[in-house]
């Protein structure tokens, strides 16, 4: 096998996450995930009171933030998670927009 056959694949997902998910350290908290397990993307808060969430990575890093995204912090009430697949963009950090 080469290099490119042990290489982890790299994936980008747009997750839209819905329930009590603003005002409870939401996006602080996925940040805070995000950097742990070494992903970039973002977090932003919408107006419908929803929390949309970019997250690129390796795939199983990304995986774990998209399970993560389900429960939240313990003050957050995660209703639904809807992610979708994006072609894969190299982003410098994971930011609170």
């Amino acid at each position: 096998m080469d290099d490119h056959q042990h290489a982890e694949q790299r994936v980008c997902y747009r997750c839209l996450v819905a329930g009590r998910v603003q005002g409870v350290f939401f996006r602080a908290s996925a940040r805070e995930q995000a950097m742990r397990l070494g992903v970039t993307g973002y977090a932003k808060n919408l107006p419908d009171g929803r929390v949309e969430v970019l997250v690129c990575g390796e795939a199983h890093a990304v995986t774990q933030l998209r399970d993560w995204l389900r429960s939240g912090p313990s003050a957050a009430r995660v209703t639904g998670v809807a992610c979708e697949p994006l072609d894969y963009a190299s982003h410098a950090d994971f930011v609170i927009d």
